[in-house]
């Protein structure tokens, strides 16, 4: 039977391998979520305004209509999730107004069951 210190020093090993695995497995998250950086684009500014003057500054969500002269309040959603997908996510017409009150309660409730 091993010694107990023995045990220890076995273990201490893995954690090394184990906290490695953990930063390769972050770095595919991080690849996979490339499109991430696509919010942070000129191209995508000028979308989401597009969306919110073709909505007129009013909330899509059924029953809310909202209308919100302060964009900071509104977000330009997509509504199927694009999931990395180059033309859903630049398709203006699966992108809607939503405030950030319908947002961040409704739609994000709604995407969390699926």
């Amino acid at each position: 039977m091993a010694k107990l210190s023995s045990v220890a020093s076995r273990i201490g090993g893995l954690r090394g391998r184990v906290a490695a695995l953990d930063i390769g497995e972050r770095a595919n998250v991080r690849e996979r979520r490339h499109w991430r950086k696509w919010y942070r684009t000129a191209r995508w500014r000028e979308l989401r305004m597009r969306v919110f003057e073709r909505d007129l500054f009013t909330c899509q969500w059924p029953g809310c209509g909202r209308i919100e002269s302060d964009t900071s309040k509104l977000v330009a959603d997509h509504d199927k999730a694009h999931r990395g997908d180059a033309a859903l996510f630049w398709d203006e017409g699966n992108v809607q107004t939503l405030c950030k009150p319908c947002h961040d309660r409704h739609k994000q409730r709604l995407e969390r069951r699926q």
